[in-house]
């Protein structure tokens, strides 16, 4: 539990977009883990099927809300492990800066390209594990994922050219 408490947190955390929410989607994963860790016969396999699990478990909790929330703007300090040097304010005011501007630009996408990036380059799964988690062919995969880059990084140029426009 540990090893992947805060990688699981971080994951519910960015499908909630709410730290209470995702706290208590992150004890729910793992009492389901525990429940069924005997269910798993490869370790190579182990990820991908936490990961599923903890995808399923906060898609259930949205469709309990009954609408996804549209403040994207939710601070993912506690889930990342800090490393053994701290960086000087500067460095943390631009940390900061770049990952609120990231995290605005990820809410502008479609909730399909939204969940292409996060399963691909936040979580970097690989783009096989994302077509069978997602059940479509890998060709599908691969476009889908090359379309949410290219929004992503118009979204990101849009919201700079915004911000240098405010005096």
């Amino acid at each position: 539990m540990r090893r992947f408490e805060a990688r699981i947190y971080g994951f519910a955390l960015h499908y909630l977009r709410d730290q209470e929410e995702a706290r208590d989607v992150a004890q729910e994963i793992f009492i389901k883990m525990y429940q069924h860790l005997s269910s798993i016969r490869d370790g190579r396999t182990y990820l991908p099927w936490m990961l599923r699990l903890a995808r399923n478990c906060c898609i259930d909790r949205i469709r309990c809300r009954k609408a996804r929330p549209h403040d994207f703007l939710a601070t993912t300090d506690d889930a990342v492990e800090h490393s053994s040097f701290d960086p000087s304010p500067e460095e943390s005011l631009l940390e900061d800066a770049r990952r609120s501007l990231l995290y605005r630009a990820l809410a502008t996408l479609t909730a399909a390209n939204r969940e292409i990036v996060l399963l691909k380059d936040i979580e970097q799964l690989k783009l096989e594990d994302i077509s069978t988690r997602l059940g479509l062919p890998l060709g599908t995969v691969k476009s889908r994922s090359n379309r949410a880059r290219s929004e992503l990084a118009k979204a990101v140029r849009s919201l700079e050219a915004a911000a240098e426009a405010i005096p």
